[in-house]
């Protein structure tokens, strides 16, 4: 445990006083007067937050209590006026638009890609701020987007055929978004730029132009023979490559080397679901890896194909204008950061009563202190790397309700009075991803109406609250067929419509939530477009690859126009929401319990055996049929959450639970068994396990020895029904810090 040191009325570990107090003195900050400030914001606010957790707990009470009386699906009337007077639905606000100012044109008006990201993981950081641009013909080269089989398997070596494949497709997309006049990009010999415009050569020895001139956007080199070409579809930005010499680029007649994507527009820096942040050394890590990113220091050593080189930011790039002025274009995705929830607490800093302080007003005062080299009142000249407008982007997932944000929207406030900084330069992101948001989210955007830049649906998380909130009415159907029931696709409507009815046009991003499948790209390429179709103007993605094929579908459909064309809500869209998916007659047959519990329990170790032993919060785990899948937090909850609630109602018992555990746990050493760091989830002679959470080595229930890791997992089933609306953190951090200690 990291050792404390007294600042103002606080305890603060030495870990954070290093991070906070160079920052500050780096900018000029009075440290005394830095430490007062801090102590000020965490006794005004500490008893308010407190104070939403416990209405949180009554409501769930409450519902509880209605669902005992009231077994079963409930009467659409009775339960809406349920909810009613407990104050879980609030009146709808009357009309309003939002009024957020000094927005970036990554969120306010583009469409595009968005990753979300691990920040203690510097590397991935690096990789991420890196994917604003992303070559094409490597994203379909590498991976299942091209037809693997036959001809086209990608070997040991170069496969001219499938490399074919993948230079047609990319001249499909030059196709669609920079239509030649007359024939094709894949008749191009040539490309150069002669009065502004862009002229290319064709095969049969004709030149021709673009069909919409407005499309050429600039270029690179020299104008008779341009290295690059840029060209503009939908806002987004393509880069034709030109290189005669280079290894593609001198068998292509036009000599293109490779088409560049403009991809990830903006990037959620996490502090949240992806990463096992338990102590001080882990938050630590997370601000100065964020505050590097602000200021442009987080550099990284990376070794790959046997050649070791630093890794930092790309700069931003420049080209010639059509008219031939100068053009410079991001080199960076635009970053969030992603700040925890209400719920948590901190050993990081204690209060003056010795007690852990809020997270969340943690995550805030430090993320915006490292945000501060961004800014023009303290970066100067260097400000502006990552936001242009000089605002901080934050993400504040898991809030349940209006009150919730407007708390949020006063912390921000409070933050920006700390360092002087004008009137909501701090931004927030609302995470639609608990019941009791989406119930109310029009009065949730309202709440946050002048710094609101962001809503986003988060299926998985919503789906772990849908089963929490109404555990008690009776069990639930199986995680796959939650996911067909009606209220999840009124869920995702209302998001869009709501957003748009509240003035997020011009102002705001309006995102889905992530592809969970990384090595599945050609499901991706047809599923997600669905997102862009839903007038969604962002959707998550798991890698920069991702990132630069779901480019691809903005150029297919604008998301703008699809938002324009989107049907009104049905008026009973509320009713929809509100319906619990439980099961029915013959929904839970012996067979269908049985896969389920097994599959379930299978991602729960897979995912938990990470976080606890190796401090890994988001990874790709192999499912039960070994197919790779990224899981966080959240679907560890769905996971969780639907097991404790057939535990409550009978559906399987502890027992079962334990015998799918103890059996599944060989299945999760076997497809961890090419990690050395990896330690089995059962003990043994040789199974490496560390006996007990508390040192008993039995923690299963039924004789059989497991480690921390095996516990939680248990655990986090058995004991899920109590888990504060139903999440994993005060478990899994709880043992985590076991397993660090």
């Amino acid at each position: 445990m990291s050792a404390y040191l007294t600042r103002a009325d606080l305890s603060v570990a030495q870990p954070i006083i290093d991070f906070a107090e160079s920052a500050a003195a780096e900018h000029g900050l009075d440290i005394d007067a830095f430490w007062r400030g801090v102590d000020a914001i965490i006794h005004d606010l500490a008893p308010r937050n407190a104070g939403l957790l416990a209405v949180r707990d009554r409501l769930q009470e409450q519902i509880d209590a209605w669902h005992r009386s009231h077994p079963g699906v409930p009467d659409p009337t009775a339960y809406r006026a349920l909810l009613e007077e407990i104050g879980y639905l609030v009146p709808e606000p009357g009309a309003f638009a939002v009024t957020t100012e000094n927005v970036d044109p990554e969120i306010a008006t583009l469409a595009g890609p968005q990753l979300v990201v691990p920040l203690l993981n510097a590397r991935f950081a690096l990789n991420a701020v890196n994917a604003r641009w992303g070559s094409l013909y490597d994203a379909l080269y590498g991976t299942d987007a091209i037809d693997r089989t036959g001809e086209l398997a990608p070997g040991e070596g170069y496969n001219a055929a499938r490399g074919a494949a993948v230079i047609a497709a990319g001249r499909e997309l030059l196709d669609r978004a920079a239509p030649l006049t007359e024939g094709s990009h894949a008749d191009a010999t040539g490309y150069a730029v002669a009065d502004g415009a862009l002229v290319i050569s064709l095969a049969n020895g004709t030149r021709t132009g673009l069909a919409a001139p407005a499309a050429f956007a600039g270029y690179a080199g020299d104008s008779a023979a341009p290295s690059g070409v840029l060209l503009r579809h939908n806002g987004l930005h393509l880069e034709i490559v030109v290189d005669r010499s280079g290894a593609i680029g001198a068998t292509d007649a036009a000599g293109v080397q490779d088409i560049l994507v403009e991809s990830a527009l903006t990037t959620i820096m996490d502090l949240e679901d992806s990463v096992a942040a338990v102590d001080a050394d882990d938050k630590a890590l997370g601000y100065r890896n964020w505050r590097g990113l602000m200021d442009g220091t987080l550099a990284e050593q990376v070794t790959k194909g046997g050649r070791s080189f630093t890794r930092t930011a790309n700069p931003d790039r420049e080209y010639v204008a059509a008219d031939g002025g100068a053009r410079v274009l991001p080199g960076r995705s635009t970053l969030f950061v992603r700040n925890v929830g209400h719920l948590m607490t901190t050993d990081a800093v204690l209060d003056r009563d010795g007690a852990e302080v809020p997270e969340g007003i943690l995550d805030a005062i430090m993320t915006v202190l490292g945000s501060l080299a961004d800014l023009p009142a303290f970066g100067g000249a260097a400000a502006g790397r990552n936001s242009r407008t000089g605002s901080v982007y934050i993400v504040k997932p898991k809030m349940h309700g209006p009150d919730e944000v407007a708390f949020a929207v006063e912390l921000f406030g409070r933050v920006e009075a700390l360092y002087g900084l004008p009137a909501n330069t701090v931004k927030i992101g609302i995470m639609d991803e608990e019941r009791r948001t989406s119930a109310n989210l029009a009065a949730c955007i309202a709440a946050a109406r002048e710094r609101v830049v962001f809503i986003n649906t988060g299926f998985l998380d919503r789906t772990g609250d849908e089963i929490h909130t109404s555990l008690q009415a009776g069990p639930m159907l199986p995680k796959g067929a939650i996911r067909t029931e009606p209220w999840l696709g009124v869920y995702e409507a209302r998001n869009v419509a709501i957003g748009v009815a509240c003035g997020l046009d011009g102002r705001a991003q309006i995102g889905k939530g992530m592809w969970a499948m990384p090595d599945l790209m050609h499901d991706m390429l047809e599923q997600k477009i669905g997102h862009v179709r839903s007038g969604a103007s962002t959707a998550w993605v798991p890698s920069p690859t991702a990132a630069t094929l779901h480019a691809l579908h903005y150029h297919e459909f604008d998301a703008f126009e699809a938002r324009r064309a989107l049907p009104a809500l049905p008026a009973d869209s509320l009713d929809t929401l509100l319906r619990i998916p439980l099961a029915g007659e013959g929904d839970l047959a012996p067979d269908v319990v049985a896969t389920e519990v097994d599959n379930n329990v299978q991602s729960i170790l897979g995912y938990v055996v990470r976080w606890i032993d190796q401090g890994v919060g988001c990874s790709k785990v192999p499912d039960i049929h070994d197919i790779a899948l990224m899981e966080d937090r959240a679907t560890l909850r769905i996971s969780s959450q639907l097991l404790a609630n057939w535990l409550a109602h009978g559906v399987i018992t502890e027992e079962q639970v334990d015998e799918s555990l103890r059996r599944l746990a060989a299945v999760v050493d076997r497809q961890n068994a090419g990690d050395s760091a990896y330690e089995r989830l059962l003990g043994g002679a040789d199974g490496g396990a560390d006996g007990g959470a508390y040192g008993n080595g039995d923690d299963s229930g039924d004789g059989v020895p497991g480690g921390v890791a095996f516990e939680a997992a248990r655990r986090l089933i058995v004991e899920g029904a109590a888990q504060p609306n139903g999440y994993t953190e005060p478990l899994l951090h709880a043992l985590r810090r076991v397993k660090k200690g």
